[in-house]
């Protein structure tokens, strides 16, 4: 048999239902009697509500009910809560307010939802919205965006140990600070959201089906605090979900939406956004600014690195998740060196803007921005080579595991290694050849590296994974986390394959139901492989366990000489044997469930090297190369390991050349809410992505799996723009913001020129 397990390139078993258009995706979901909501966001960014007349519209065609924020609290709907405890810089409690559902009193941004309208069909429900009449007093966008809290300051985040790290810059031979900003942009997955409520009656049960990265962590939200009934009164089903990359989260006001007016109205109600109403109605990703300092000694090392960030948090603050960004991952600011030192302040502040929520890395591509971006900009003002500044400092394999400056201990990695096989794979040496071709052409070229290394499948919290073999023989696998495109169907069948001998086919697979999976935690944070991976190893043991007996006595042998091996139950030392699913037949079938909780997180690490080639006449960029060696730990299938890391890059490098969410400064609008102005890469802006695998496994669970789902992300951003300011630099460009758009690079150019010209010649 062609062996279907661990490391094996197969091909993704859901493609092909995928590509004819067989996905079950929440858009394609209808349901008898289902009513159609449409909201009424505000068109301003800050503004008093005067009136709202909802006569018109409740008279309109098909309307079922127009409602406002006076009835969802009138009937008790509640909100999200936040459980971090955080302070702010003079010592009082964290100021925080979650989006109550719909705007009372106020709106804080372009987009907040403010009067809900349902009716029997869409456009019905879109013509009512249109008569819904709100009257309101603009306000100020320059000022406190909560009456409370007048600094805006939501808290303020410190790690690292601050002393150590002043002690080591008075001791510094040379201190270098820059400013870098990380632009805000919008996950722009291929699916916009979408989700429908049902409310049965007769049982005071709830049904919501939705696009969402976590079912059972929504079920338990929407239980615990927006309905406030049990547990098991609320169904939480996710189909197909076309992208989430961190923002298909927990906190979404439509998901309150649909039930509460499904019980109010005796019938399903379905919301689904559309493209245009996405950037308004969704979180956003990103958006911080820092000050970085290093310190190095005479010899080029390291001695501390401090940090002050300030995180626009934009309006709200609904739920844990909307602050992961600003806090959870700044150890990665250490990258893979050797800091003696460093320390980090984070402030959270409210704008009128739309709140944030993990965008894939959630802080970690943010993180290793600062430092790459620091560390090239040391070399240059030293002048020094980048890649040995890099090398002189980079925690050494026989030092592992390794407790870092900031919060993070490596169990284990080979970063020289992963360095060197990324410069090769480049082809770093023979880049001057490159250059000097480029230059005769006309042409500035650039290239630029950047070490990147994340935590990933962080405790606390587990997954669980469950095996069932019917009285048949045919098994299904039931998986905790949740896909949204990463390929669990094939990689979680590979990984029970490894274990019981069979065939990917042999598998049925289940997911995303509350109902049908007892137990969940989801997709998040690059966790999915390494916990529910190694759930579904050990449910593969539990379930071998469990047929040894019955095996022994179909082959009449004493169950200490019976062993496990390709599928079937042999004797010791004879050809006798049964298979798996004959002795789950003889059982009346098996069903096994196990849970994984990792006792600390994994660290993939990698070096992504970019190259592009600029046309000085137009700023036009191309990436001319692009290259990276990871080290994600054992690799279950190689292919979706690279199309992961395809993702992330694309997403990165978006990020840098086009993406970003402008708003305007007087007025809070939106400027960038169509694809006609929020640019996003095509094929035509990229190039082939070399992508290989320098495996060190880690022991933290028991596939040596390490998380790949954010790597292609949080290595690019650093990457792709050392390479664009090292082809910038010789003409004086020193610094550039993201994203390097053709104009952007064009007036650095000239403004360049134009110094160089008023200088008086050295």
């Amino acid at each position: 048999m062609e062996k279907f397990g661990v490391g094996q390139p197969l091909q993704r078993v859901e493609d092909p239902r995928l590509l004819r258009g067989e996905g079950r995706f929440i858009h394609d979901l209808a349901v008898p009697g289902q009513a159609y909501l449409v909201l009424v966001r505000s068109p301003h960014a800050h503004a008093r509500i005067a009136a709202i007349d909802r006569s018109a519209a409740a008279a309109a065609p098909g309307v079922l009910g127009v409602f406002d924020g006076e009835d969802l609290v009138r009937d008790g709907v509640g909100a999200p809560e936040v459980s971090i405890k955080r302070k702010r810089p003079d010592g009082t409690p964290m100021f925080w307010r979650a989006h109550e559902g719909l705007a009372r009193a106020r709106v804080r941004f372009v987009g907040d939802p403010v009067v809900a309208v349902v009716a029997q069909t869409l456009a019905q429900a879109k013509d009512a919205a249109d008569l819904v009449e709100i009257d309101y007093e603009a306000l100020p966008i320059d000022g406190a965006v909560w009456d409370e809290c007048p600094d805006n300051v939501c808290n303020v985040h410190e790690v690292g140990d601050a002393a150590a790290t002043d002690a080591a810059f008075a001791l510094a031979a040379r201190v270098v600070s820059r400013r870098y900003v990380v632009s805000r942009v919008h996950a722009q997955f291929i699916e916009p959201r979408g989700t429908l409520g049902e409310y049965d009656a007769a049982t005071g049960r709830y049904t919501l089906h939705l696009d969402v990265q976590y079912p059972h962590r929504v079920r338990d939200l929407l239980a615990e605090r927006i309905l406030k009934v049990p547990r098991d009164a609320v169904r939480v089903v996710s189909g197909d979900v076309g992208g989430a990359f961190g923002a298909k989260g927990w906190s979404h006001v439509e998901q309150r939406h649909v039930l509460w007016l499904a019980r109010k109205l005796g019938r399903p109600v379905k919301w689904t956004c559309e493209r245009s109403e996405a950037p308004l109605a969704d979180d956003h990703g990103r958006d911080c600014v820092s000050a970085a300092e290093l310190a190095l000694d005479a010899e080029g090392r390291f001695l501390a690195l401090r940090v002050r960030t300030t995180s626009n948090l934009g309006a709200y603050v609904s739920s844990d998740r909307q602050l992961l960004p600003t806090f959870s991952n700044l150890g990665s600011l250490v990258g893979m060196y050797a800091f003696p030192a460093a320390h980090v302040r984070v402030l959270g502040k409210f704008s009128h803007m739309n709140p944030i929520a993990p965008y894939r890395g959630a802080g970690r591509p943010e993180a290793i921005y600062v430092l790459e971006r620091l560390i090239d900009d040391a070399a240059r003002e030293l002048g020094v080579d980048r890649v040995e500044l890099r090398r002189r400092n980079l925690v050494p394999a026989a030092a592992m595991p390794y407790r870092t400056a900031l919060t993070f201990t490596y169990d284990c990695g080979d970063f020289a290694g992963v360095m060197d096989g990324a410069l090769a794979l480049g082809d770093w040496a023979g880049f001057e050849e490159r250059r000097a071709e480029a230059r005769r052409r006309g042409r500035l070229r650039g290239i630029g590296l950047a070490n990147a290394v994340e935590r990933a499948g962080a405790p606390p919290g587990d997954e669980t994974a469950q095996i069932r073999f019917d009285a048949g023989g045919a098994a299904t696998i039931l998986m905790g986390s949740k896909s949204q495109g990463q390929g669990h169907e094939t990689t979680f069948r590979q990984v029970a394959c490894e274990r019981l001998g069979l065939a990917p086919e042999d598998f049925g697979y289940v997911e995303g139901d509350t109902d049908a999976v007892a137990r969940g935690t989801g997709t998040f944070g690059s966790r999915s492989g390494a916990l529910g991976g190694s759930a579904l190893l050990l449910a593969g043991d539990k379930i071998v366990a469990r047929g040894k007996p019955v095996a022994a006595q179909l082959l009449e042998a004493a169950e200490a000489d019976v062993v496990f091996a390709q599928g079937r139950y042999h004797i010791a030392g004879t050809d006798r044997s049964v298979g798996l699913k004959d002795v789950a037949v003889a059982a009346g079938g098996m069903d096994e469930n196990a849970s994984f909780a990792p006792s600390a997180e994994n660290f993939p690490n990698g070096c992504h090297v970019c190259e592009v080639e600029i046309d000085p006449e137009t700023g036009a960029i191309e990436i001319a190369g692009y290259a990276v060696v990871d080290d994600v730990g054992t690799v279950i299938n190689p292919l979706t390991v690279a199309g992961q890391v395809h993702g992330g890059i694309v997403q990165g490098l978006g990020q840098i050349l086009m993406e970003r969410i402008v708003y305007d400064a007087e007025t809070g609008q939106l400027l960038t809410a169509s694809f006609m102005d929020y640019a996003m890469p095509r094929a035509a802006d990229l190039c082939e992505l070399k992508v290989e695998e320098h495996p060190v496994p880690t022991a933290l669970n028991p596939l040596g799996v390490k998380g790949v789902g954010e790597a292609g992300a949080v290595g690019a951003l650093a990457a792709a723009m050392n390479a664009i300011v090292d082809a910038l630099a010789p003409l004086g460009v020193r610094s550039l913001e993201m994203p390097a758009t053709p104009e952007r690079v064009w007036r650095a150019l000239r403004n360049a020129a134009q110094a160089q010209a008023a200088s008086p010649a050295l």
